[in-house]
């Protein structure tokens, strides 16, 4: 393989997750296939199963992608220690925008039974809970875990207005 097909295979890869996200989004993970996957990108589904061996190895794909980067937001957000708590959620609320699908399916992923997705999802959510801990502990925010645990309480909370269409959810918002 050359350097631009491995190119064009990595950029299919992307476009695949892409698309499952958003079907996965729009339809929940029983009713999404990846025969609906693979015609939304516009190819087969074997060539689907090149890169990942089942729907759920593809779920969890998209998941670990939202989870990657919701952790390099939380790492790299740069802000006074008293100005800290909002400017992470302004970089979740970023992340929300320009990644919606993914985002509101890894928040909201706890939802799906599945026991490799909830494993996942709590695995993933400690992580989550241990950076953001650790950045207010950094900053001398007072009550660090207690803060950590509200602050994903309140993406919860968005994930979940925005999945219902629900903006009275959320007053800070008016």
């Amino acid at each position: 393989m050359t350097p631009k097909d491995d190119a064009a295979s990595i950029n299919r890869k992307q476009q695949i997750l892409e698309a499952a996200a958003e079907l996965f989004a729009e339809s929940g993970y029983y009713k999404t296939t990846t025969a609906d996957v693979a015609r939304a990108v516009g190819v087969t589904q074997p060539y689907v199963f090149h890169f990942f061996k089942s729907k759920e190895q593809l779920y969890l794909a998209v998941l670990q992608q939202a989870s990657e980067r919701i952790l390099h937001a939380f790492s790299t957000v740069e802000a006074p220690p008293e100005q800290l708590p909002e400017a992470m959620g302004k970089a979740f609320s970023e992340l929300l925008e320009v990644h919606r699908n993914e985002i509101l399916l890894v928040m909201m992923s706890f939802a799906t039974p599945e026991p490799a997705i909830r494993e996942y999802t709590r695995r993933e959510f400690d992580l989550v809970y241990e950076r953001v801990k650790q950045r207010f502990e950094d900053a001398g925010i007072p009550d660090a875990g207690k803060m950590a645990s509200n602050f994903i309480g309140q993406g919860l909370v968005i994930a979940l207005a925005e999945t219902v269409n629900l903006q009275k959810l959320l007053p800070w918002c008016e």
